[in-house]
C-alpha cells in the first residue's frame, strides 16, 4: 500500500503547492504560453497520480483489474508490486478514486454538450441577425447551424464596438459596425490577429476542460485556480500573438477602443475586468525570458507528470533486471 499512498501524497502536495508558487512568480505574465503549459502539466500530474493510485489499488483488490493492467507483464513484475500486502483499505481507495474518475468524465461530457448547445444558439442568433442573402449558398455546419460557404467574417449592425471569434465549422470572426467605425485599419488587423490567436491555439478546448474540472470539484482549489488562470493567460497569449504582428501600441489601442465604453477603465471598473492590466502590460513592453530559461521552465513543467510515472515503473523495471 506504500506506493499508492506515495502517489496520493505527491498529488496532494502538487495540488497544494503549485498554485501558490505560480501566484508568487513574476514571469507568467511575460511568458503566458509557458505558464499555460506549466498549468496543464500540474493538473495532468495531479490527475495522473490519482489514476495510477487507482490502478494499483484496484489491481491489489480485484484479479480482473490486475489481469488487464498487467496483462503483458511477466509474473516477476507482478510480484514486485507485492499486492498481497496492500491491506483491506485498498478496495475502498480504489472505489473512491474510480468514482472520482467517473464524475470527472461526466463533468467533461456535460461541458461538451453545454458548449455544443451554446454554440448552436449563438450561430442561430448570428444567422438571424445576419441572414443569408438571396442567391448565397448555404451549407449545413457540423454543429447543426448554417453558414455561408467559405465565409469567415461576419459584420453585424451594432451600436457598441464588439468582436469575437465563434468556433465551429466554419469558424467565424464577428465584428460590429461600431467597431469598424471606431477602430482604424491597423487596429482592426490587430483585433483579428488576437481572435485568430485564440483559434490557432485551440484556447476554447482548454477553457472548457478547466471549467469542467472546476465545476466537478469545486472544493479542490487547484482546479479553481487552473480555471481562473487559464481565462487570464489565454487572453495574454492572444495579445502577444497580435502584438508580434501589429505592434504593442496598436494592439493596446485596439483593446481600449473596443472596451472603453464598457466601464472597465473607469474609477470603479467591474471586478472581472482584466483590460487595464492587459493594456498596461502591452505598453510596458517588458522583455521576454531568455530562450534558455524558457526551455528550462518547459522541461521542469514536463517533469511534473513524469515523476509519478517513474515512481510506478521503478518496481517493475527493477524486477526485469
Amino acid at each position: 500500500m506504500m506506493l499508492p499512498l506515495v502517489l496520493l501524497v505527491l498529488g496532494g502536495l502538487t495540488a497544494a503547492l503549485a498554485p501558490r508558487l505560480l501566484a508568487r512568480a513574476q514571469w507568467p505574465d511575460r511568458e503566458p504560453v509557458v505558464a499555460l503549459w506549466l498549468w496543464q502539466c500540474v493538473v495532468s500530474g495531479v490527475l495522473l497520480c490519482a489514476v495510477l493510485a487507482m490502478a494499483l489499488t484496484g489491481s491489489a483488490t480485484w484479479e480482473l483489474v490486475r489481469g488487464h493492467v498487467f496483462a503483458p507483464a511477466p509474473h516477476g513484475v507482478v510480484e514486485a508490486y507485492a499486492f498481497g500486502g496492500y491491506g483491506p483499505w485498498s478496495g475502498a481507495v480504489a472505489a473512491v478514486l474510480a468514482a472520482a474518475g467517473v464524475w470527472s468524465a461526466a463533468m467533461l461530457t456535460r461541458e461538451v454538450f453545454r458548449t455544443r448547445g451554446e454554440r448552436r444558439r449563438r450561430r442561430a442568433e448570428l444567422l438571424a441577425r445576419s441572414p443569408l442573402l438571396p442567391g448565397e449558398a448555404a451549407t449545413t455546419a457540423t454543429d447543426g447551424g448554417t453558414a455561408g460557404a467559405g465565409e469567415r467574417l461576419v459584420v453585424l449592425e451594432g451600436e457598441r464596438p464588439g468582436a469575437w471569434w465563434l468556433p465551429g465549422a466554419p469558424p467565424r470572426l464577428v465584428i460590429t459596425t461600431a467597431a469598424l467605425r471606431k477602430l482604424g485599419p491597423r487596429q482592426l488587423d490587430a483585433l483579428a490577429a488576437h481572435e485568430q490567436g485564440h483559434a490557432r491555439a485551440h484556447h476554447d478546448w482548454l477553457l472548457h476542460c478547466s471549467a469542467a474540472l472546476a465545476a466537478g470539484f469545486p472544493r479542490v482549489p487547484v482546479f479553481a485556480s487552473f480555471r481562473d488562470e487559464v481565462h487570464r493567460l489565454v487572453e495574454l497569449a492572444a495579445d502577444d500573438a497580435a502584438s508580434r504582428r501589429h505592434g504593442r501600441l496598436t494592439t493596446a489601442l485596439a483593446l481600449v477602443g473596443l472596451n472603453e465604453e464598457r466601464g472597465v477603465f473607469g474609477a470603479a471598473p467591474t471586478p472581472q475586468a482584466q483590460l487595464p492590466h492587459r493594456v498596461d502590460r502591452l505598453l510596458a513592453a517588458r522583455p521576454r525570458l531568455s530562450p534558455v530559461r524558457r526551455l528550462r521552465l518547459t522541461a521542469a513543467a514536463a517533469l511534473v507528470p513524469v515523476v509519478p510515472l517513474l515512481l510506478v515503473f521503478v518496481p517493475g523495471l527493477s524486477a526485469l533486471r
